[in-house]
């Protein structure tokens, strides 16, 4: 599978420079410097991203990607101010940019299900959002995903953060957990549920896209430049895609990728290469990559206002378009 999509690639880009998709004039040589902001550390989860670098889709189509593992935050300025053309962020960060002004916009999905969820351990009931009234819960921080996430599932339990003990605790929702400095801890579906499962402790779990559908995972770019650079956009995008093809149609070949990327990837594979397979299975695998629908946009949205993470809404279709995936020709 992995030589045909390979082959196919290659074939369509060449035609894509031929026929001046790529949008300049250029030697084959001559590529445009990006570095992509992240929002992360480097982790086997921005496989799809090491894939197009690794197997030449972004250089094919005229880009020479840097990966730059900044907040997203700041990943969002940069693209709002035309400094940088894309970056890697969660849908909320769209959302709360676009309603501070920023014009920013979504171009491709990446993330078909919010990834957010809290678990506990096997001594905690934990079996609908209702169950969450009166716990002790940890979190990384009272804002983006993770906060979005978790009010998404105390309105599902018709809960208010009142019914519960909120403490921000950083990124320690494990230890936090085990030592019993907190009942319950906001997570990743693909991170600490896994790590936990590998070590065989036992844990209950409830995850946000079970009861609300919400975006996540985005790739970013802004009004001006989808305006000023169509057909650059496009590319980028599709050189996107075709890494995460490439990723979902074999992982094995994926990891081994990332191990280029990622520092000492190989010798935790016993926990890495289940995140990646829960990452894929759980999370990216969808009938048309890249593609965003207006409901989970309108979802996030109204929970970020209803939170006060946002004063004001804007009109959805603002805060993202699907031209760049669907667009064929």
């Amino acid at each position: 599978m992995k030589s045909i999509n390979r082959w196919w690639w290659h074939l369509m880009a060449g035609l894509v420079v031929i026929l001046g998709v790529a949008g300049c004039d250029r030697q084959s040589s001559d590529l445009q410097p990006i570095s992509l902001p992240m929002g992360y550390v480097a982790n086997v989860q921005f496989s799809p991203f090491y894939m197009a670098k690794q197997q030449g889709y972004f250089s094919d189509v005229g880009f020479e990607v840097t990966f730059d593992y900044r907040w997203e935050t700041d990943g969002i300025q940069l693209v709002a101010v035309g400094k940088l053309p894309f970056a890697i962020a969660s849908g909320d960060q769209v959302i709360q940019a676009r309603s501070n002004g920023l014009p920013v916009v979504a171009v491709a999905g990446w993330y078909r299900a919010f990834p957010v969820g809290v678990i506990a351990l096997e001594g905690t009931p934990l079996d609908h959002p209702e169950d969450l009234r009166g716990l002790r819960i940890g979190i990384p921080e009272t804002f983006g995903a993770s906060y979005i996430g978790l009010r998404a599932l105390l309105e599902v339990g018709g809960l208010t953060e009142a019914d519960i003990d909120l403490q921000a605790i950083g990124y320690t929702q494990l230890p936090a957990l085990i030592s019993g400095q907190v009942d319950a801890v906001v997570i990743y579906a693909n991170n600490e549920p896994v790590v936990l499962a590998q070590q065989g402790t036992q844990f209950n779990a409830i995850y946000t896209a079970d009861y609300a559908n919400l975006v996540s995972a985005v790739l970013v770019s802004s009004d001006t430049y989808v305006r000023e650079h169509p057909h650059e956009t496009k590319a980028f995008v599709r050189a996107f895609l075709a890494g995460l093809q490439d990723v979902i149609d074999d992982p094995e070949w994926a990891f081994e990728v990332s191990e280029d990327y990622v520092e000492g990837l190989e010798d935790n594979r016993a926990t890495q290469w289940p995140v990646l397979q829960t990452s894929i299975e759980r999370l990216w695998e969808t009938p048309t990559l890249g593609l965003m629908d207006l409901q989970s946009w309108e979802q996030a949205q109204q929970v970020m206002l209803d939170t006060g993470l946002i004063e004001q809404t804007v009109p959805v279709e603002t805060l993202f378009t699907n031209t760049f995936v669907l667009d064929t020709e």
